[in-house]
Protein backbone atom coordinates (compact mmCIF):
# COMPACT_ATOMS: atom_id res chain seq x y z
CA UNK A 1 0.00 0.00 0.00
CA UNK A 2 2.56 2.44 0.90
CA UNK A 3 4.40 1.86 -2.92
CA UNK A 4 1.27 2.71 -4.31
CA UNK A 5 1.08 6.05 -2.33
CA UNK A 6 4.60 6.28 -3.17
CA UNK A 7 5.01 5.55 -6.85
CA UNK A 8 1.72 4.18 -7.73
CA UNK A 9 -0.50 7.15 -7.57
CA UNK A 10 1.60 10.05 -9.00
CA UNK A 11 2.08 7.76 -11.50
CA UNK A 12 -1.48 7.76 -12.03
CA UNK A 13 -2.27 11.64 -11.52
CA UNK A 14 0.55 12.09 -13.99
CA UNK A 15 -1.47 9.97 -16.58
CA UNK A 16 -4.66 11.49 -15.94
CA UNK A 17 -3.46 14.91 -16.29
CA UNK A 18 -1.62 14.69 -19.75
CA UNK A 19 -4.69 11.72 -21.14
CA UNK A 20 -6.77 13.96 -22.90
CA UNK A 21 -4.31 15.65 -24.84
CA UNK A 22 -4.34 11.82 -26.17
CA UNK A 23 -7.33 10.96 -27.26
CA UNK A 24 -9.87 12.01 -29.81
CA UNK A 25 -13.32 13.48 -28.69
CA UNK A 26 -15.25 10.49 -28.39
CA UNK A 27 -12.49 8.84 -26.07
CA UNK A 28 -12.19 11.94 -24.24
CA UNK A 29 -15.84 11.82 -23.42
CA UNK A 30 -15.47 8.19 -22.15
CA UNK A 31 -12.27 9.59 -20.08
CA UNK A 32 -14.67 11.82 -18.15
CA UNK A 33 -17.04 9.09 -17.40
CA UNK A 34 -14.16 7.33 -15.78
CA UNK A 35 -13.54 10.15 -13.22
CA UNK A 36 -16.86 10.50 -12.43
CA UNK A 37 -17.59 7.36 -12.34
CA UNK A 38 -14.26 6.88 -9.90
CA UNK A 39 -15.44 9.49 -7.40
CA UNK A 40 -19.38 8.22 -7.04
CA UNK A 41 -17.47 4.87 -6.18
CA UNK A 42 -15.08 6.17 -3.92
CA UNK A 43 -17.74 7.83 -1.96
CA UNK A 44 -19.58 4.01 -2.21
CA UNK A 45 -16.36 3.21 -0.59
CA UNK A 46 -17.26 5.70 2.89
CA UNK A 47 -19.91 3.62 3.36
CA UNK A 48 -19.57 0.36 1.83
CA UNK A 49 -15.55 0.21 2.68
CA UNK A 50 -14.73 2.12 5.18
CA UNK A 51 -17.59 1.45 7.36
CA UNK A 52 -19.08 -2.10 6.29
CA UNK A 53 -22.47 -1.16 5.37
CA UNK A 54 -24.53 -2.52 2.54
CA UNK A 55 -25.63 -0.04 0.97
CA UNK A 56 -27.32 0.06 -2.45
CA UNK A 57 -28.60 3.36 -3.16
CA UNK A 58 -25.72 6.16 -4.44
CA UNK A 59 -27.77 6.61 -7.53
CA UNK A 60 -29.86 8.81 -5.42
CA UNK A 61 -27.14 11.23 -3.78
CA UNK A 62 -25.77 11.03 -7.38
CA UNK A 63 -29.04 12.20 -8.80
CA UNK A 64 -29.24 14.53 -6.05
CA UNK A 65 -26.33 16.66 -6.97
CA UNK A 66 -27.14 16.70 -10.69
CA UNK A 67 -30.53 17.97 -9.96
CA UNK A 68 -29.61 20.51 -7.59
CA UNK A 69 -27.31 21.74 -10.25
CA UNK A 70 -29.16 21.44 -13.25
CA UNK A 71 -32.50 23.32 -11.41
CA UNK A 72 -30.38 26.13 -9.74
CA UNK A 73 -28.75 26.57 -12.98
CA UNK A 74 -31.73 26.20 -15.27
CA UNK A 75 -34.59 27.51 -13.09
CA UNK A 76 -32.37 30.39 -11.44
CA UNK A 77 -29.92 31.11 -13.57
CA UNK A 78 -27.12 30.20 -10.90
CA UNK A 79 -23.43 29.63 -12.93
CA UNK A 80 -22.70 26.00 -12.52
CA UNK A 81 -20.20 26.82 -10.56
CA UNK A 82 -22.18 29.01 -7.88
CA UNK A 83 -24.19 25.32 -7.72
CA UNK A 84 -21.77 23.08 -6.13
CA UNK A 85 -21.98 24.05 -2.13
CA UNK A 86 -25.62 23.18 -2.51
CA UNK A 87 -24.75 20.08 -4.74
CA UNK A 88 -22.50 18.85 -1.87
CA UNK A 89 -24.84 20.02 0.74
CA UNK A 90 -28.40 18.98 -0.16
CA UNK A 91 -27.38 15.38 -0.74
CA UNK A 92 -25.57 15.21 2.35
CA UNK A 93 -28.18 16.51 5.01
CA UNK A 94 -30.36 14.32 2.83
CA UNK A 95 -27.87 11.25 3.61
CA UNK A 96 -27.84 12.56 7.08
CA UNK A 97 -31.66 12.27 7.53
CA UNK A 98 -31.79 9.26 5.69
CA UNK A 99 -29.75 7.27 7.78
CA UNK A 100 -30.81 8.51 11.16
CA UNK A 101 -33.85 6.18 11.07
CA UNK A 102 -32.25 2.61 9.42
CA UNK A 103 -28.30 2.47 9.95
CA UNK A 104 -29.72 -0.25 12.98
CA UNK A 105 -30.18 -2.01 10.21
CA UNK A 106 -27.69 -4.90 8.64
CA UNK A 107 -26.88 -6.66 6.09
CA UNK A 108 -29.81 -7.26 3.31
CA UNK A 109 -32.05 -5.38 5.50
CA UNK A 110 -29.96 -2.01 4.93
CA UNK A 111 -29.97 -2.89 1.60
CA UNK A 112 -33.32 -3.23 0.67
CA UNK A 113 -34.17 0.24 2.71
CA UNK A 114 -31.58 2.01 0.33
CA UNK A 115 -32.48 0.28 -2.68
CA UNK A 116 -36.21 1.71 -1.72
CA UNK A 117 -35.07 4.87 -1.58
CA UNK A 118 -33.79 5.33 -4.69
CA UNK A 119 -36.87 4.00 -6.38
CA UNK A 120 -39.00 6.25 -4.54
CA UNK A 121 -35.95 9.48 -5.31
CA UNK A 122 -36.44 8.51 -9.40
CA UNK A 123 -40.50 8.02 -9.40
CA UNK A 124 -40.36 11.42 -7.70
CA UNK A 125 -38.31 13.34 -10.66
CA UNK A 126 -40.56 11.23 -12.99
CA UNK A 127 -43.49 13.24 -11.43
CA UNK A 128 -42.00 15.90 -11.97
CA UNK A 129 -42.23 17.41 -8.48
CA UNK A 130 -42.53 21.19 -7.63
CA UNK A 131 -42.54 21.76 -11.40
CA UNK A 132 -38.83 21.99 -11.71
CA UNK A 133 -37.43 18.07 -12.11
CA UNK A 134 -38.53 17.87 -16.34
CA UNK A 135 -40.24 14.93 -15.87
CA UNK A 136 -39.33 11.85 -17.69
CA UNK A 137 -37.54 13.80 -19.75
CA UNK A 138 -35.73 15.82 -17.31
CA UNK A 139 -33.96 19.20 -17.60
CA UNK A 140 -31.82 19.78 -20.50
CA UNK A 141 -29.95 22.59 -21.71
CA UNK A 142 -27.15 23.85 -18.74
CA UNK A 143 -24.64 26.37 -19.03
CA UNK A 144 -21.22 25.83 -19.62
CA UNK A 145 -18.36 25.96 -17.05
CA UNK A 146 -18.02 29.59 -16.30
CA UNK A 147 -14.33 31.13 -14.43
CA UNK A 148 -14.21 34.74 -13.96
CA UNK A 149 -16.29 35.36 -17.03
CA UNK A 150 -14.44 32.62 -18.96
CA UNK A 151 -16.62 30.05 -20.69
CA UNK A 152 -15.20 27.05 -21.05
CA UNK A 153 -16.92 25.05 -23.46
CA UNK A 154 -14.59 22.49 -24.50
CA UNK A 155 -14.53 19.16 -23.84
CA UNK A 156 -11.21 18.89 -22.27
CA UNK A 157 -11.95 22.31 -19.91
CA UNK A 158 -14.84 19.43 -18.83
CA UNK A 159 -12.22 16.72 -18.46
CA UNK A 160 -10.28 18.60 -16.20
CA UNK A 161 -13.10 19.89 -14.25
CA UNK A 162 -13.69 16.20 -13.27
CA UNK A 163 -10.12 15.61 -12.85
CA UNK A 164 -9.91 18.07 -10.23
CA UNK A 165 -13.09 17.19 -8.46
CA UNK A 166 -11.34 13.33 -8.34
CA UNK A 167 -8.02 14.83 -6.74
CA UNK A 168 -9.91 16.76 -4.09
CA UNK A 169 -11.62 13.63 -3.30
CA UNK A 170 -8.67 11.57 -3.02
CA UNK A 171 -7.23 14.07 -0.96
CA UNK A 172 -10.52 14.30 1.42
CA UNK A 173 -10.04 9.58 1.45
CA UNK A 174 -6.26 10.37 2.21
CA UNK A 175 -7.11 12.45 5.47
CA UNK A 176 -10.02 10.29 6.25
CA UNK A 177 -8.00 7.37 6.68
CA UNK A 178 -5.77 8.91 9.20
CA UNK A 179 -7.72 11.07 10.96
CA UNK A 180 -10.20 10.11 14.48
CA UNK A 181 -13.74 9.17 12.43
CA UNK A 182 -11.56 7.14 9.99
CA UNK A 183 -10.00 5.26 12.55
CA UNK A 184 -13.75 4.94 14.28
CA UNK A 185 -15.23 3.92 10.88
CA UNK A 186 -12.27 0.90 10.62
CA UNK A 187 -13.07 -0.55 14.44
CA UNK A 188 -16.72 -0.12 13.31
CA UNK A 189 -16.41 -2.73 9.79
CA UNK A 190 -14.26 -4.60 11.54
CA UNK A 191 -16.59 -5.64 15.09
CA UNK A 192 -19.52 -3.10 16.00
CA UNK A 193 -19.49 -4.73 18.98
CA UNK A 194 -15.84 -4.49 20.03
CA UNK A 195 -16.31 -1.22 18.48
CA UNK A 196 -18.93 -0.52 21.20
CA UNK A 197 -17.51 -1.65 23.79
CA UNK A 198 -14.59 0.80 23.62
CA UNK A 199 -16.71 3.67 23.93
CA UNK A 200 -17.43 4.21 20.36
CA UNK A 201 -20.54 6.01 18.98
CA UNK A 202 -20.97 3.64 16.26
CA UNK A 203 -24.51 5.07 15.66
CA UNK A 204 -22.76 8.54 14.92
CA UNK A 205 -20.20 7.09 12.94
CA UNK A 206 -22.54 5.64 10.54
CA UNK A 207 -24.30 8.80 9.73
CA UNK A 208 -21.33 10.71 9.34
CA UNK A 209 -20.30 8.03 6.68
CA UNK A 210 -23.51 8.69 5.55
CA UNK A 211 -23.15 12.36 5.28
CA UNK A 212 -19.76 12.31 3.89
CA UNK A 213 -20.54 9.58 0.95
CA UNK A 214 -23.85 11.84 0.04
CA UNK A 215 -22.33 14.80 -0.72
CA UNK A 216 -18.94 13.59 -2.72
CA UNK A 217 -21.84 11.87 -4.87
CA UNK A 218 -23.17 14.86 -5.08
CA UNK A 219 -20.41 16.88 -6.26
CA UNK A 220 -20.01 14.00 -8.99
CA UNK A 221 -23.04 14.75 -9.65
CA UNK A 222 -22.34 18.07 -11.24
CA UNK A 223 -19.91 17.44 -13.40
CA UNK A 224 -22.04 14.59 -14.91
CA UNK A 225 -24.40 17.18 -15.38
CA UNK A 226 -22.11 20.08 -17.15
CA UNK A 227 -20.52 16.76 -19.22
CA UNK A 228 -24.03 16.21 -20.77
CA UNK A 229 -25.37 19.75 -20.13
CA UNK A 230 -28.86 17.60 -18.98
CA UNK A 231 -30.02 15.46 -16.59
CA UNK A 232 -32.71 12.52 -16.67
CA UNK A 233 -34.21 10.27 -13.90
CA UNK A 234 -33.29 6.99 -15.47
CA UNK A 235 -29.29 8.07 -15.23
CA UNK A 236 -29.78 7.52 -11.40
CA UNK A 237 -31.92 4.47 -11.19
CA UNK A 238 -31.49 1.59 -9.17
CA UNK A 239 -29.33 -0.17 -11.65
CA UNK A 240 -26.57 2.92 -11.42
CA UNK A 241 -26.72 2.24 -7.80
CA UNK A 242 -25.98 -1.55 -8.94
CA UNK A 243 -22.83 -0.70 -11.15
CA UNK A 244 -21.54 1.46 -8.31
CA UNK A 245 -21.58 -0.87 -5.44
CA UNK A 246 -20.12 -3.79 -7.86
CA UNK A 247 -17.13 -1.34 -8.84
CA UNK A 248 -16.57 -0.97 -4.86
CA UNK A 249 -16.55 -4.54 -4.46
CA UNK A 250 -14.43 -5.39 -7.44
CA UNK A 251 -11.96 -2.47 -7.11
CA UNK A 252 -11.42 -4.41 -3.75
CA UNK A 253 -12.65 -1.40 -1.98
CA UNK A 254 -14.28 -3.30 1.30
CA UNK A 255 -11.73 -5.37 2.83
CA UNK A 256 -11.69 -9.11 3.46
CA UNK A 257 -13.61 -9.30 6.64
CA UNK A 258 -15.78 -7.24 4.91
CA UNK A 259 -16.91 -9.73 2.31
CA UNK A 260 -17.19 -12.08 4.45
CA UNK A 261 -20.70 -10.55 5.62
CA UNK A 262 -21.89 -9.25 1.64
CA UNK A 263 -25.16 -11.45 1.76
CA UNK A 264 -24.99 -14.62 0.24
CA UNK A 265 -28.08 -13.69 -2.28
CA UNK A 266 -25.51 -11.26 -3.65
CA UNK A 267 -22.67 -13.44 -3.84
CA UNK A 268 -24.63 -17.15 -5.42
CA UNK A 269 -27.78 -15.36 -6.61
CA UNK A 270 -31.43 -16.91 -5.62
CA UNK A 271 -32.79 -16.74 -2.56
CA UNK A 272 -31.49 -16.42 1.06
CA UNK A 273 -30.83 -20.35 1.58
CA UNK A 274 -28.40 -20.24 -1.41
Amino acid sequence: MKNFERFGLPAFIFVMAVLPHLLNDRWQAVAITFLVFSVVALSQDIILGKSGMFHMGQGLFFGMGAYATAILNNEFGWPILATIPLAILIPALFGILLAGPIVHLRGDYLLVATIGFNIVFVQVLQNNLGGVTGGPNGIFGLDSLSFFGMELMSQVAVYYFAFVVLLFTLWIMHNLQGSKPGRALHYLREDQLAAESIGINTRIYKIFAFGLGAGIAGLAGTVFAVQYSAVSPEAFDFIQSVLFFSIVIVGRGIWPATFGKIPKFLIKGGSHGA
